[in-house]
């Protein structure tokens, strides 16, 4: 399951240095997959969906900080826990029941993500 954070987000930033995969974007900026991955030139999702790895992508909120779910690997292979949540002064990084990975698709997400 990928991390999001919720509108209780106080926008003090903690959260974004901590990220392995450059994933947690403050309010209002766009944001790249090649911003913190190995991911250049065009990407393929492997549905018929590409696009260039460098090519800003909308700001999913415009409020508060948000974390990309295509890139977020729950601190999967890196670090015991998520610590955009283990930094959260307002526990406002949480569980997206929107997106429910395993282990082991977070691990495949983070050898992608890191050309491993």
């Amino acid at each position: 399951m990928a991390i999001k954070i919720t509108d209780e987000c106080i926008n003090c930033g903690a959260c974004e240095p901590e990220c392995p995969n450059n994933a947690i974007y403050d309010a209002g900026v766009s944001w790249k997959f090649s911003e913190g991955t190995a991911l250049d030139g065009v990407i393929d999702f492997g549905d018929g969906v590409t696009l260039d790895a460098s090519a800003p992508q909308d700001a999913i909120s415009d409020e508060v900080y948000y974390i990309v779910s295509d890139k977020c690997t729950e601190c999967v292979g890196f670090h015991d826990e998520p610590q955009c949540a283990a930094v959260c002064p307002v526990d406002c990084c949480v569980d997206d029941e929107e997106v429910v990975e395993s282990e082991e698709e977070l691990l495949a997400k983070k050898a992608w993500l890191h050309a491993e």
